[in-house]
């Protein structure tokens, strides 16, 4: 397979996805519901899928897709055909409220182990995250992630252009030519997690106990992160962990198709996705990167991860994994 190219084709869908959001009037008559009313999709929402996978399915006839709105229960991603997996709409309900942290989010794998391309796209903020499976991550094509820790601000500078959002933001993060220190502690973090919309049952307990010991303080055997940030937007927040900005993002009961851009742009980046769950005895391996040659580690459609950014010490995976208090029940 020509990755660039395919790279190439896949940006070129995701600008013209971004046109049709930026478009769009979202109203309340034009809303639909999945689950509750936490779980919302628009017509926006099926009309971008429709045009992605006409587009790509035209240009890549023999490539499999797999899309959120059209995603049958059942389906499962093939070990060997490559397959595009498409969020139209990441951030619906952002979308729906006007708030502006909201993307598409396209990826490319071959197999559950396997993600290739990932591209995931602002149009709100015109914000391009895109990356190739062992060439690097980028903003916009052209300025390497993480931006935290750049050599020298100028070299975000250079590459920023001229829209206001993507240059305060990354001038912002360029500023001092801040570094990337290590993390090796959830006292030093801020972290992105989000409630979705499951919000009764075992999970949604465990996570809201989990929230609470990342926040009580460490002589009460808490964690005392810096801060927890809930944006709604699975990709953005593994993006946002890709650039620096965040430094830990765990999430639970999202899809293959939330998180396969974001993942290829957080790993080229330098970041880790590892299980949301601890491992079990026995299954260490299970739990942590992807190990494609071994068929061992973390699954693309395994709805339960943990990502961190580059220079996080594995002690403050195994500090996050000792936080929680139980087991959560999505994914195999």
């Amino acid at each position: 397979m020509d990755l660039q190219a395919i790279h190439d084709v896949m940006i070129d869908v995701a600008y013209k996805a971004g046109d049709m959001i930026t478009a769009a009037s979202p109203s309340p008559g034009s809303l639909g519901e999945k689950k509750n009313s936490a779980d919302l999709v628009t017509e926006t929402d099926q009309a971008v899928e429709a045009m992605v996978s006409g587009t790509l399915k035209q240009k890549y006839p023999d490539f499999d897709f797999m899309g959120e709105e059209t995603y049958e229960p059942g389906d499962t991603l093939s070990r060997t055909t490559p397959t595009f997996i498409c969020d139209p709409i990441d951030g619906t309900t952002n979308f729906v409220h006007a708030y502006p942290y909201v993307s598409i989010s396209l990826g490319l794998a071959v197999g559950p182990r396997n993600p290739l391309i990932g591209v995931v796209y602002n149009p709100f903020t015109r914000s391009l995250y895109s990356a190739i499976k062992g060439r690097g991550a980028y903003l916009n094509r052209t300025i390497p992630l993480p931006l935290k820790g750049a050599s020298t601000s100028s070299q975000i500078q250079t590459n920023i252009g001229s829209e206001n959002a993507v240059r305060n933001h990354s001038s912002m993060l360029a500023a001092g030519s801040r570094p990337l220190e290590p993390l090796k502690s959830l006292s030093q973090a801020l972290l992105a997690l989000e409630w979705g919309s499951d919000r009764t049952g075992h999970d949604f307990a465990l996570k809201s106990s989990t929230y609470a010991k990342l926040c009580r303080p460490r002589e009460e055997g808490g964690a005392m992160v810096h801060g927890i940030r809930s944006f709604g937007s699975a990709a953005l927040n593994m993006c946002g962990v890709a650039e620096g900005s965040l430094d830990v993002y765990w999430e639970s009961g999202c899809w293959a198709w939330d998180v396969c851009g974001g993942w290829v742009v957080l790993t080229e980046a330098g970041g880790r996705v590892v299980d949301g769950n601890a491992p079990v005895e026995g299954q260490e391996l299970e739990a942590w990167d992807a190990n494609v040659e071994r068929d061992v580690g973390v699954r693309v459609d395994g709805r339960r991860y943990l990502c961190v950014r580059k220079g996080t010490d594995e002690m403050v995976i195994r500090e996050f994994w000792d936080m929680l208090g139980g087991r959560l029940s999505y994914g195999p």
